[in-house]
């Protein structure tokens, strides 16, 4: 394990005991004033039943020797989800995690051709880094991205202001795009391409350095989105976003409305605007 993958191991930690509150864990503080709103490292260690000198290395990087019993105790302690479990799990024990070749990113053309070929919804199909691979004229339109661009919707969403404009929660929007390139990250953690997006959109955008600092970390399923669009106005559309087996990390997005609501009939006059 590299002193990179340790000191990532133990912010992780330090941001999830952060944010967790003694309430919440059923921490006892007697009314006695705390300093940090989170949880105390000896606390995290008594709930997780572990010294709090082995914990406090693991935060300070200076040990990672955390068999399954003692990673699925912290996990309990922090509460952690699924997807922050499996993030754990890769920065503990990453050579358990099967990796793969990193190689140039393409889309099967069954792939485009079932995307190009959807009626009715936007779609879209998304790489590991997050740039845009395809989809069909409704989903570029509803992104406001001219057919022939593939541009890397991570870069869009925190250094185009049009973003901000289309989104109406953008801040909620965002850290769920971070929370998934944080993971892909986890995921492939020697892919040089991804490390420089990530590097450049910490220098490029105060907003994205304060969201990663915080490690968010989730995988990207199913959502709500409300877009403000300047053609058709506001738009209320189901997400589902669908992974590619045969193609890890990429993702087919699909987007559409409730039959016979207003948002529905926005999408369909957005659509003949693009048709």
């Amino acid at each position: 394990m590299s002193e990179q993958r340790y000191t990532e191991l133990g912010d992780f930690l330090r941001s999830r005991r952060a944010a967790l509150s003694p309430a919440e864990s059923g921490v006892p503080t007697y009314g006695t004033p705390r300093r940090v709103p989170g949880l105390r490292r000896e606390e995290v260690a008594q709930l997780a039943g572990v010294s709090v000198n082995y914990y406090t290395r693991l935060e300070q990087g200076e040990s990672h020797q955390m068999s399954d019993s003692v990673m699925e105790a912290i996990a309990n302690a922090l509460r952690l989800d699924e997807s922050e479990r499996l993030h754990l799990l890769r920065l503990a024990w990453p050579a358990q995690v099967a990796r793969r070749e990193i190689g140039p990113e393409t889309v099967r053309p069954a792939v485009h051709a079932l995307a190009e070929s959807t009626t009715g919804q936007a779609a879209i199909i998304v790489g590991r880094r997050a740039d845009l691979l395809g989809g069909n004229r409704l989903g570029f339109a509803l992104l406001g991205v001219d057919p022939g661009g593939r541009p890397n919707m991570t870069k869009r969403m925190f250094l185009e202001p049009s973003m901000r404009d289309l989104l109406v929660d953008w801040e909620s929007q965002a850290r769920a795009t971070v929370a998934y390139l944080r993971m892909a990250s986890g995921d492939q953690p020697d892919d040089a391409l991804l490390a420089e997006l990530v590097g450049e959109l910490s220098i490029k955008s105060p907003e994205f350095a304060r969201i990663w600092a915080t490690h968010p970390v989730a995988e990207c399923l199913h959502s709500v989105r409300e877009y403000d669009h300047p053609l058709v106005g506001r738009l209320t559309l189901n997400e589902e976003s669908l992974r590619l087996p045969d193609d890890p990390g990429q993702r087919l997005i699909f987007s559409g409305a409730e039959p016979g609501s207003p948002s529905a009939e926005r999408l369909a006059l957005l659509g003949s605007l693009v048709s």
